[in-house]
């Protein structure tokens, strides 16, 4: 179908291979920003020296969720990748539903990491320039700058991630090396990190509200499957191999961070002054050069981040326009790029508008906007996630077509559980994200599912006022 300017309604095929899908995961993830952002407030506020151990059944939790989300990806393929996953199993509503859910929930993690870069990119400027840049210019000019991958054709966009990842992933090894090297810490490498009565303590459910947002972004392996090679065969292996990878990356270098400075050290460092705690001891063990190389990768890792969350967003506009449930215009690709450009621009215009707007009104980055930011991503990926693996039971309910009891039933139900369990958690310490008690922070998470309700009773209205258009619905999930 084309347009008058003569662009298609279609993605670049065959423009991804494994490794650059596996990556662009990585990079939604930011393992820099994970590790030093949020893992020292986990042990603060967990289970201390049990946190590994958190990040070790979190991933468990996943891989029980891929094996679902594998076998679907055979008969599903659209770049509205949960939407398409949850309409697909659970019915319409509740696709549509989970689409306006996973829009949120995206765009509010968005604006976390805008926040973020917007404080440390001005903080750098600042310390090695001296120029007083606020965090909000610094923000938009970082969004102007995403955009411009958007634009690009996602090979373009996939190079310079896999790029980015290898120098993030680099000094990450680099410290994990260094810790090794220097025998571990005072008590060598204590074991206890993975022991049950360490890790299941009463701090396990909080540290699940950091560590659970770590796995955040590997619904990336299915965004890209238009466009990815043999996507058959690449999307299951993607989502296997990057949650393998971040869980043990996770893992182990958090455990290394707790043995470099000993279980009771690290509480204490993480209660005392979380944000130098990694580039403290990367300092002290491989050199003051590291700690600065790890605080610039801090900032690239933001971007990269914001580039992935980019790609996903634009992809789930631009499903939904095809589909006709959104403005369709936002499903027309550039003729050369074939990226949903028009999308891109609506995204980025939109999220300078609302970063502009916070900056005028006084909104602090880290104490205003990030935290309710974050809640809401939280409450709204997992929850998203949760009833994706329903839906993969939905789907293969009538017809097994072939797969197996586990892969259909047994490991999607299993994940299904485990995921509302921790959607749970982390709507009882939402105090934790947010940094309130008030009654507003604990109806957030209330709210936030409610915009799912609101997109599942869209879909009801629409078989009734545009029945045309709510039956086009499935068909276009059966032709992608």
């Amino acid at each position: 179908m084309k347009t008058e300017a003569g662009e298609e309604h279609a993605l670049r095929k065959d423009a991804l291979g494994l490794t650059s899908i596996v990556f662009l995961v990585i990079a939604t993830n930011g393992p820099l920003t994970a590790l030093v952002g949020a893992v020292p407030v986990s042990i603060a506020m967990g289970n201390g020296a049990g946190v590994p151990g958190s990040f070790i059944i979190a991933g468990a939790v996943y891989l029980l969720f891929s094996v679902g989300y594998a076998a679907m990806s055979r008969h599903v393929r659209n770049a509205g990748a949960f939407y398409a996953y949850i309409a697909a199993g659970l019915g319409r509503p509740a696709g549509v539903g989970g689409a306006f859910l996973a829009l949120l929930a995206y765009n509010a993690i968005q604006l976390a990491c805008y926040a973020m870069v917007g404080f440390f990119l001005s903080q750098w400027l600042h310390d090695h320039v001296g120029a007083a840049v606020p965090w909000w210019l610094s923000a938009a000019g970082t969004a102007l700058v995403v955009h411009y991958f958007g634009y690009r054709n996602v090979e373009f966009s996939g190079r310079f991630l896999c790029l980015l990842m290898l120098c993030e992933i680099a000094i990450i090894l680099i410290f994990d090396a260094a810790v090794v090297l220097n025998g571990g810490g005072p008590k060598g490498f204590p074991l206890a990190s993975f022991a049950p009565s360490i890790v299941l303590t009463s701090g396990f459910g909080p540290s699940l509200v950091f560590v659970i947002g770590s796995y955040m972004g590997f619904e990336t392996t299915a965004i890209y499957s238009e466009e990815a090679k043999n996507p058959l065969k690449t999307i299951p292996r993607a989502t296997y191999a990057a949650i393998t990878l971040i869980m043990v990356l996770y893992a182990v270098s958090v455990w290394m961070i707790i043995a470099a400075y000993g279980p009771e050290a690290a509480l204490v460092q993480a209660e005392k002054d979380p944000g130098n705690m990694w580039f403290a001891m990367t300092s002290r063990l491989v050199g003051a050069w590291a700690a600065d190389a790890m605080g610039m990768l801090m900032i690239t890792s933001l971007l990269a981040a914001l580039i992935s969350f980019h790609n996903t967003i634009s992809r789930y506009f631009f499903s939904l326009a095809r589909e006709g449930i959104i403005w369709s215009a936002l499903a027309r690709t550039h003729a050369v790029q074939q990226t949903p450009f028009v999308a891109s621009i609506v995204q980025t215009v939109s999220g300078l508008a609302f970063i502009v707007a916070c900056g005028l009104g006084g909104v602090d980055p880290l104490q205003g906007l990030l935290p309710w930011s974050s809640v809401v991503a939280s409450v709204g990926i997992v929850a998203v996630q949760g009833f994706a693996s329903l839906a993969v039971v939905g789907f293969f309910w009538k017809n097994g077509r072939g797969v197996s009891l586990w892969q259909r039933t047994i490991a999607p139900a299993m994940a299904s559980v485990g995921l509302f369990l921790c959607l749970w958690q982390i709507m009882v310490h939402v105090d934790l994200l947010s940094g309130s008690k008030s009654i507003w922070s604990e109806l957030v998470p209330w709210a936030t599912l409610g915009v799912g309700a609101a997109g599942a009773g869209f879909a009801v209205w629409l078989r009734s006022a545009r029945p045309t258009l709510y039956n086009r619905l499935g068909r276009l999930l059966n032709e992608v």
